[in-house]
């Protein structure tokens, strides 16, 4: 199972959050369920993409959303725009305000997976800037 319904959503997003300020990275919100096939699909898809999952990792603190009938959360899901397919995608900054909501169907082949090219374009487009090299 990659998503918890029993995970208290609020505190592991707030977690997220304190780690992108931390570390100057955006949060990349993950909302689905185990239900949901096409969640497994782009679980394994990051996990056969070594240079997307790399690229992950140093840009984005990912934090998984349940969304299924045990739990909706959603009080939660209720301060982002309303989603109409799952996975989907949020990306907020190191503030925790939300700069972009990505319907993940625009990220697939339109048949049985992702295409790496749409997915890295999108994950290269919401990086953080980078620091200047004088700051401190």
């Amino acid at each position: 199972n990659i998503f918890d319904p029993a995970r208290d959503a609020a505190a592991d997003l707030q977690a997220a959050i304190d780690e992108a300020a931390r570390t100057g990275k955006r949060v990349l919100v993950d909302v689905g369920g185990n239900w949901c096939g096409w969640c497994h699909e782009m679980e394994r898809f990051i996990e056969a993409h070594p240079d997307l999952h790399a690229k992950l990792g140093k840009n984005y603190v990912k934090v998984k959303i349940n969304w299924s009938p045990e739990n909706k959360n959603e009080v939660l899901l209720s301060k982002f725009p309303k989603i109409s397919g799952y996975p989907h995608l949020f990306v907020l900054d190191q503030g925790g305000k939300l700069l972009h909501s990505e319907d993940t169907s625009l990220l697939e082949d339109g048949k049985t997976s992702y295409v790496l090219e749409k997915y890295m374009a999108f994950l290269d487009e919401w990086v953080p800037p980078a620091k200047s090299s004088h700051a401190r």
